[in-house]
């Protein structure tokens, strides 16, 4: 079995976000970045599949910058056998993402497509559905547990109402949720290791993939502040105020 895993370079989760005093977008430079956490949790998993002997090879796959291709190395070194950064300048939108991920599925024909659920940048949650839709591949988004059988996945899912169980056929694509596994850290041996597995590099312009954008950015704006919160002597104070003031009973 191989199984493809697709990560994004994002701000880093602990950054405090700051808009650009021109509302154009958000400040980037000299910025810490890092994997998405909820992909670092697809390549966990990817990994401990491998480990149990019910997966071959591991492929990471990541689509932006040249920067971008830091997260294949991450990927390569906590297990991930090769990667492939496939070389976008500036923004790309989901659609572009999963058609650029289709051609890449076309070539390796992974049986598993692995990835986070979503992007802590944009909030999007679409490029995996998106990607399940072009490739008319069986979808399990938001799993929180995965079992592999001979020819299908039993994947649990976290669902508004709860967790929801589902079994999916293979070739299928799986949207991972933090609280899938724990991420393990890539050991300093691991990390000069991956620096000698190879990564192949490839021009989202050659694969045929029209990656303009969509979507028109107007302005990019700071939440408003919350105003203070305030504190009540005892429960019919709170009563009296969630009725008469917040009416909210």
């Amino acid at each position: 079995m191989k199984i493809l895993v697709a990560v994004k370079r994002v701000i880093d989760y602990n950054v405090q976000i700051r808009v650009k005093e021109d509302g154009t977008g958000v400040v980037t430079d000299n910025v810490k970045m890092s994997t998405n956490p909820p992909d670092d949790n697809a390549v966990e998993e990817a990994v401990k599949i491998k480990e149990a002997g019910k997966a071959k090879e591991i492929v990471a796959v990541t689509v932006g910058e040249d920067k971008a291709q830091e997260t294949v190395r991450k990927a390569l070194a906590v297990g991930a056998d090769r990667g492939i950064h496939v070389k976008v300048e500036g923004t790309i939108e989901p659609l572009a993402v999963s058609k650029v991920l289709q051609k890449i599925v076309d070539k390796e024909k992974p049986d598993l497509v692995f990835m986070g659920k979503q992007a802590i940048d944009d909030d999007c949650n679409q490029t995996g559905q998106m990607l399940a839709a072009l490739l008319n591949w069986p979808q399990a988004t938001f799993a929180s547990k995965i079992e592999v059988k001979d020819k299908s996945l039993e994947v649990t899912r976290e669902v508004d109402e709860g967790l929801e169980t589902i079994e999916v056929n293979i070739p299928a694509i799986v949207t991972c949720d933090l609280r899938l596994n724990e991420p393990r850290y890539a050991s300093l041996p691991n990390i000069m290791k991956a620096k000698k597995k190879p990564i192949e590099q490839i021009n989202a312009s050659d694969l045929g993939v029209d990656t303009g954008q969509r979507i028109q950015q107007i302005k990019v704006e700071e939440p408003p502040k919350r105003k203070a919160g305030i504190k009540v002597a005892n429960v019919e104070e709170l009563v009296q105020k969630l009725k008469n003031e917040a009416k909210v009973i």
